[in-house]
């Protein structure tokens, strides 16, 4: 028998009362008290550090799902499962899903997904970023096929949304099977170390399949992800420490692609020098050093954001600000296997490439390179077809594109780090710049093999000629005579360089050619 509603306008504003609040409570003090232990904030308390105090405004929250199977019936689920809305970040309009392990696990069935689906709807109508907080024991299975397709139709959703407008997952707790797709159709995904996972089987699968045995952590948790498979964007230490990085990130971005980009304010001065780079590059051509420090130096007060820190460390991808707007650095880092590009860091630099260019953010390069990792490790895990990942996202970019040669920029790798003929808007390079097809030693043995096994003293007069090859290869003024680079600057200058072409390019304008979209070599 239903419930006698009441009769009267107050009481039925007590009654409505009665009922949002209980609504609001979700999963209810056990489940909330459980949900604590585990180190884990409630999707309402993760929304309220998430927006601006006071402007958050929920959509949807009297969605009840419709099962009437596996005694569905009969079992109330809080909100779906899923808090969504939109309010403020730092007085910007975001838009969110957060989905509660307090009310059900935070399962998605069908009206969960419904209910995601509409604020992504309204995320893309508005032009306005869409943020995901995941925390669900996945797919409703009582549900069926309905909760299947409501996946479907988030997928769908992130696929059209790409490069529309910025959308980003933070997994907060566990995430398997078909539900982690939607994290990786989006643009960056955050976890939380210790307390979140993805996979798509699980430890018990994989044992029972191939007795193989693996913890939750070790499969797919935070560090996992973020140091070895490269899913994850960045690994966090908390709920709390999740949240204000997704802030902090959504600080450098446009609400959308046709957004303008935020500014920053910025006492920092465009003419600053940076009398540390003059030092940096070691004389030892086979040592390395830090790329990091160099991007530092130049940033707006040194503050710099890098997605994926702990994967393929070779290359560096960070947003920085130039006199305070954003700016997408790409750099080979010498301190980690000589910066040279293999599948890992090609993949990670295109993939930054692409959505530096989608939300118009310009790119600055640090090149350092001495070529492409050899092995057949990396030629049979098509080191070909993912190098040309990055000629193609450079290629297709039509933001402003500067580059700056530190030091080693040899052969195929020279172009792919953003060369002239690779679409550079301007090219400088550092007095230490060696750009050449090859390094010395290595174009001697193959240009004077005969001349050197000829010779008397064979040791002696290689020595002669890769000497001589330094003199006339390893330095900048050969390609500058070529026209190849536009510029060599002292590295204390790199900054105010950057910081006045930036200025100059701001209102670049460039039209391809009409198609439908490119093939990029995936």
């Amino acid at each position: 028998m239903e419930k006698e509603q009441p009769k009267g306008t107050q009481a039925k504003i007590q009654a409505f009362e009665a009922r949002k609040d209980a609504l609001l409570k979700m999963g209810g003090e056990k489940m909330i008290t459980k949900q604590h232990e585990l180190g884990k904030m409630t999707a309402r308390e993760r929304l309220d550090l998430f927006y601006d105090k006071g402007t958050f405004q929920e959509v949807q929250l009297f969605v009840k799902h419709r099962s009437q199977l596996f005694g569905l019936d009969k079992k109330e689920i809080n909100a779906d499962g899923v808090i969504t809305g939109f309010g403020k970040v730092n007085g910007r309009t975001v838009f969110a899903a957060a989905q509660d392990f307090t009310s059900s696990g935070g399962s998605l069935g069908e009206m969960h997904a419904r209910k995601i689906w509409k604020i992504m709807d309204m995320a893309l109508d508005a032009r306005k970023p869409f943020v995901s907080l995941n925390d669900s024991g996945g797919a409703r299975i009582q549900e069926g096929v309905p909760a299947l397709d409501g996946y479907g139709g988030i997928f769908y959703r992130n696929t059209i949304g790409s490069g529309y407008i910025p959308q980003i997952t933070a997994i907060m707790g566990p995430t398997a099977g078909g539900a982690v797709y939607s994290p990786a159709l989006t643009d960056w995904v955050f976890m939380v170390k210790k307390s979140s996972y993805m996979y798509i089987t699980g430890p018990d699968v994989i044992k029972a399949v191939i007795g193989e045995e693996v913890t939750h952590d070790e499969l797919g948790g935070a560090v996992a992800h973020a140091s070895k498979s490269g899913v994850c964007h960045f690994a966090t230490e908390n709920d709390e420490d999740c949240i204000n990085k997704v802030k902090t990130l959504l600080s450098y971005l446009p609400d959308s692609c046709h957004g303008p980009m935020p500014v920053a304010n910025c006492a920092d001065s465009p003419d600053r020098e940076c009398p540390e780079l003059d030092g940096i590059i070691p004389d030892k051509a086979t040592r390395g050093y830090d790329m990091k420090k160099v991007v530092m130096a130049v940033a707006d007060g040194g503050e710099i954001f890098e997605p994926h820190e702990l994967w393929a460390k070779n290359m560096l991808v960070a947003f920085i600000r130039i006199m305070g707007r954003t700016v997408g650095v790409i750099a080979n880092n010498p301190k980690f296997g000589a910066g040279v590009l293999d599948v890992n860091a090609s993949d990670k630099a295109s993939r930054f490439i692409r959505f530096c260019d989608a939300f118009n953010i310009p790119l600055l390069t640090f090149a350092d390179v001495p070529g492409y990792m050899p092995g057949t490790n990396q030629e049979w895990s098509g080191i070909i077809s993912h190098g040309a990942k990055l000629l193609h996202a450079y290629s297709e970019a039509t933001v402003p594109k500067l580059t700056v040669v530190t030091r080693k920029d040899y052969g195929g790798a020279y172009i792919g780090m953003c060369s002239k003929y690779l679409g550079a808007d301007y090219v400088m390079a550092w007095p230490s710049a060696e750009i050449a097809v090859m390094g010395a030693e290595g174009a001697c043995n193959i240009v004077y093999r005969r001349e050197i096994s000829s010779a008397p003293d064979p040791a002696a007069r290689r020595a002669e000629l890769v000497a001589s090859y330094e003199d006339q290869f390893n330095n900048p003024y050969f390609a500058a005579s070529m026209g190849i680079i536009e510029e060599i600057i002292v590295p204390r200058d790199t900054r105010k360089r950057v910081a006045v072409l930036l200025d100059a390019l701001k209102d670049k304008s460039e039209v391809r050619l009409p198609k439908k979209h490119n093939n990029i070599p995936l």
